[in-house]
């Protein structure tokens, strides 16, 4: 079982045993990410996924990794390890997971929960219109954000979301 999953650069061949995820699509970028997944008996191996490397996130709640490339946003069964849902082309530029095991990914614009289906995403309202979102990690079950408020220029702004509630608040 997929316990643990970090970007990492292009391993040298034959450094971990490979699995390649890819999807036949002749809108598909030249371009590999590399992950590292460690199992529940700390063996270590590499999944190459289509597209610029984003974000990788492991949630033990749902028992799913979703690994966000320029080209996709690919959902993995941590016990099978192959590749049960993709999303094509996303626009997404962060994904995290909360301590409780739900996914945050965010585009320019929105934040959005996703728990274990790609398709059921749950907006999160914020009390500002939010451009260029940068998820900054985790303290306390809380979340930081910073953002420019949209349309203002450069007002950054910085929030937090609560893992629990998913209600945004400014810090």
């Amino acid at each position: 079982m997929i316990t643990k999953a970090e970007l990492i650069n292009q391993p040298y061949s034959g450094q971990y045993k490979e699995k390649i995820y890819d999807i036949s699509s002749p809108w598909n970028s030249q371009n590999w990410s590399w992950i590292k997944f460690t199992n529940d008996a700390l063996t270590e191996w590499c999944g190459n996924f289509r597209g610029f490397p984003r974000d990788v996130a492991v949630s033990n709640k749902y028992n799913i990794v979703l690994v966000l490339t320029s080209d996709y946003l690919f959902k993995l069964d941590c016990f099978s390890e192959e590749l049960v849902e993709y999303e094509s082309h996303p626009q997404y530029r962060s994904l995290t997971v909360t301590p409780l095991g739900d996914f945050v990914i965010a585009d320019y614009y929105d934040i959005e929960i996703i728990k274990s289906n790609l398709e059921d995403k749950i907006p999160v309202h914020s009390p500002i219109k939010m451009d260029n979102i940068q998820l900054h990690g985790w303290s306390n079950n809380k979340l930081s954000i910073i953002c420019d408020e949209f349309l203002t220029g450069n007002h950054h702004v910085e929030l937090e979301l609560d893992g629990e509630t998913f209600e945004i608040t400014f810090k």
